[in-house]
Formats: structure tokens, C-alpha cells, sequence
């Protein structure tokens, strides 16, 4: 017992009560499971699989007097392995559209003498005498 002395006088505080220890525990701790499984007898084989933290890598597979190991494909592996193609793909068919793009239609476009405009590379264009609805609308006359 600790003694604690205060202006009242002298007053005891009981022990604090500790856990018990994993000694005195008489349930015994789950056994954790270990990197190597189980062996799993097959007909002709024996697989004993593989784990890291939880998630399977691979197994080893005893058959005919040889011992192999088979590793297991991940998905998130795969499914990374799979984005990086599609945008290595899609990359180069944009880059090739890109370059494959014509040039535009109308080349230079400078001052002309007097200040006008002048577009070279443009065909010279005719007078148009359809009125301005019929030109919205890309309608031309009927032959007669």
C-alpha cells in the first residue's frame, strides 16, 4: 500500500489492479498463420500453398517425385498491366491522328496593298445572288 499524505491526514490508496499475463491467461493465443499451408493431398499430387500477408503468391506442387512451385497471377497486377497498355495505345493512335491532320485551307493571311486583305492560297470566289436565308439554308435553285 502507498501512503499519500495530505492536509486531512494520512490516507491509503489501494494498488492498481493490473492485467493479468499471457501465463496466468489459461485460454491459449490462436496460432497465426503462417506463410506456408496446409498440404493438400491430390490424386497424384500434393499442393502445399503460399501466402504473404494474407493474400495467396503461389504454391508448390509435388507430382511425380519433382517439386515445382506455380506462382498465382494478382489482379491488381494484372489490372495495372492492362491500364498501362490501354494508355500507351491510346496515346499513340491520338498522336497518330494528330499528325495525320490536313493543313488548313486557307494559307497566309497578310495585308494587301491599301490595307485589304489578302488570302492567298483561296480560290477567287464568285458572286453569290441567292438571298441570305437561301444561303443559311444551303438551298439552290432548280435547273429549268
Amino acid at each position: 500500500m502507498t501512503a499519500i499524505f495530505n492536509p486531512t491526514g494520512l490516507n491509503t490508496v489501494p494498488p492498481v489492479p493490473r492485467p493479468a499475463t499471457p501465463a496466468d491467461d489459461p485460454t491459449p493465443a490462436p496460432a497465426v498463420p503462417g506463410p506456408v499451408g496446409p498440404v493438400l493431398e491430390l490424386p497424384g499430387a500434393a499442393l502445399v500453398p503460399v501466402t504473404h500477408a494474407g493474400r495467396p503468391v503461389g504454391a508448390f506442387v509435388l507430382a511425380d517425385g519433382r517439386v515445382r512451385y506455380r506462382r498465382v497471377v494478382d489482379p491488381d497486377q494484372f489490372v495495372a498491366a492492362a491500364t498501362g497498355a490501354f494508355a500507351v495505345a491510346a496515346l499513340t493512335a491520338a498522336v497518330a491522328v494528330w499528325s495525320r491532320r490536313r493543313p488548313p485551307a486557307v494559307h497566309t493571311v497578310t495585308m494587301g496593298p491599301g490595307g485589304w486583305l489578302s488570302m492567298r492560297g483561296l480560290p477567287a470566289s464568285r458572286p453569290d445572288h441567292r438571298p441570305w436565308w437561301a444561303r443559311l439554308l444551303h438551298a439552290h435553285p432548280l435547273p429549268r
